[in-house]
């Protein structure tokens, strides 16, 4: 194997004979920059064994050539600037476009493009990766921070809190035993002592700051199973009431917390689509009647179909004369406590044993922080906490609770930093304007929905989610649903989705998204009058 002369540069392609075959290499920039120490240099020759023969890793390269090559991980600092600029500048772009984009985008075979870019031995430059990113990734789908976006429970993107996973992410700081992340530790325990305190819960309630509601819910009810002392023989007797409008992740919970054959009682909705307490009672009776245990009632502050909010104060009343552990599924509306008509709409909540509330929703944070309070600490280490040899004896004055104790994560990301940088950079008062602004433009848009030929009411917004048909002059009402969204995606303009209730397919409108303010919403209503014409037309 020959080259065609003793130096590279940045700009000239390399070109190799092969067994009498001739190859043309152009090298990056940044691997020109990291292997060589000046614009042109002689080539090592593992190199270009290495460039030509991708797969040989390791076969005959010593130790010194392993770490050159390993190096490409471990950027310098002109090189992390690069890409970070390329990065940011990307990221701004998100930022500044957010106004003008689309909703939604619709295409066939959304990010199928991304298997064209296969994984190979030689990397690629960052514009180029960033270019698929855009196009296969970004751009189909719901825009998630969008004004627009009324879909499912909208979520947002905050810079302050994408910063926070930002810097958690850079300095990998660990999060999860206090001796190892001690400041980590405290900052999750302070997030999650102030919460208990926005939301009228008492002095010494504990919990964790998980990925999200699922894992929320998980870590609350294998608590309230600890609490009642339950063994496995116990379970066919076990009783738990939830409403017919219950997020299904509570069942989903159950199953993995080992008591997928306890007893669900699915209790109906009334009108309003909140937990029918005569129901209630009744069905508690009849179990405690028939020699069953009711253990659990699982409300929910803010349904995922409509909104609706369960008689909070009146559960906490049945089950504090059943003995009953009540878990609250706040994932959604729970942080609405923060502001004066949230707080009355949620009245109860915080009487709850433990409560499942999202920050990514409620408070405006990326994906993939939720929150779990739980007022009673035993049960919750019971269910969680370990020991292990290899893990150094805290402090004896300690009095932090290490998130290792009280979740089932043990490598755990300093995800606190998405909320906790926020709240320090901006103070607490935009997110109680924020969500107050939010449940007043539920409102306003109830009221604009009414202007709407074939407007059909079904469920008003309780907290800042609404449930409602456009009806046609004839024909199937279900199917008109279809086409309308159907129409809603084709334009892309603002984004909304449907849900069953009863027998119902309705449309839903949910505000929650940062960026909505009035004139999305009016947008939305202006879209969904279009909709509906060329649904007719159709």
């Amino acid at each position: 194997m020959e080259h065609s002369g003793t130096t590279i540069s940045p700009t000239s392609p390399l070109r190799f004979r092969i067994d009498g075959t001739v190859v043309s290499v152009r090298l990056p920039r940044h691997r020109i920059r990291r292997f060589f120490s000046k614009p042109s240099c002689p080539i090592p020759p593992a190199m270009l064994e290495y460039r030509l023969r991708p797969r040989s890793i390791g076969e005959g390269m010593d130790l010194e050539t392993l770490e050159h090559i390993a190096r490409q991980l471990d950027p310098d600092a002109p090189q992390r600037a690069s890409l970070a600029s390329y990065v940011m500048e990307y990221a701004e772009r998100h930022w500044s476009g957010v106004e003008g984009a689309l909703a939604f985008v619709q295409q066939s075979h959304p990010g199928a493009g991304l298997a064209e870019h296969a994984f190979r031995e030689e990397g690629r430059p960052i514009s180029e990766v960033l270019s698929i990113l855009e196009r296969e990734v970004d751009t189909p789908g719901a825009h998630g921070g969008s004004g627009r976006h009324f879909a499912f429970i909208p979520p947002s993107t905050q810079i302050a809190g994408a910063l926070g996973d930002y810097l958690a992410a850079s300095t990998n700081k660990y999060a999860g035993y206090f001796f190892a992340g001690p400041g980590a530790v405290r900052m999750e325990n302070l997030l999650l002592h102030w919460m208990a305190r926005e939301l009228g819960f008492p002095q010494g309630t504990h919990g964790n700051l998980p990925a999200g509601g699922s894992l929320a819910h998980i870590i609350g009810i294998c608590a309230a199973r600890e609490a009642a002392g339950f063994k496995a023989a116990d379970t066919p007797k076990i009783c738990v009431y939830l409403s017919d409008q219950a997020h299904h992740c509570i069942a989903k919970a159950l199953r993995v917390a080992g008591l997928g054959e306890a007893r669900l009682r699915v209790i109906a909705s009334d009108d309003h689509f909140r937990m029918r307490m005569d129901r209630l009672q009744a069905a508690i009776q009849q179990d405690v009647a028939a020699g069953n245990r009711p253990w659990l009632l699982a409300p929910t502050a803010g349904t995922t179909n409509s909104g609706a909010v369960d008689p909070l104060e009146e559960c906490a009343h049945i089950a504090a004369r059943y003995g009953l552990w009540m878990h609250t599924d706040g994932a959604y509306g729970a942080f609405f406590a923060l502001c004066e008509e949230g707080k009355q709409r949620l009245v109860g909540q915080h009487q709850s044993d433990s409560l499942v509330a999202d920050p990514h929703k409620g408070l405006f944070c990326p994906f993939g922080i939720g929150a779990v309070l739980v007022k009673h600490l035993d049960p919750l280490r019971r269910a969680h906490a370990y020991a292990a040899d290899y893990l150094p004896t805290p402090p004896d004055d300690l009095n932090e609770l290490s998130p290792t104790e009280s979740t089932l994560e043990f490598s755990k990301h300093a995800r606190a930093l998405r909320l906790w940088l926020p709240l320090m950079l901006f103070g607490v008062s935009p997110f109680r304007a924020a969500l107050e602004e939010t449940l007043r433009l539920a409102q306003y848009a109830w009221e604009k929905l009414q202007s709407l030929k074939g407007f059909d009411p079904v469920a008003a917004p309780q907290l800042s989610v609404m449930a409602f048909r456009l009806l046609p002059p004839s024909g199937d009402p279900d199917a008109f649903q279809q086409d309308l969204l159907a129409n809603l995606y084709r334009e892309g303009r603002v984004f909304l989705s449907s849900t069953r209730l009863g027998d119902r397919l309705c449309l839903r409108l949910a505000v929650l998204a940062l960026r909505t303010h009035r004139e999305h919403v009016d947008e939305a209503i202006d879209c969904l009058a279009r909709a509906y014409k060329q649904a007719i037309t159709n």
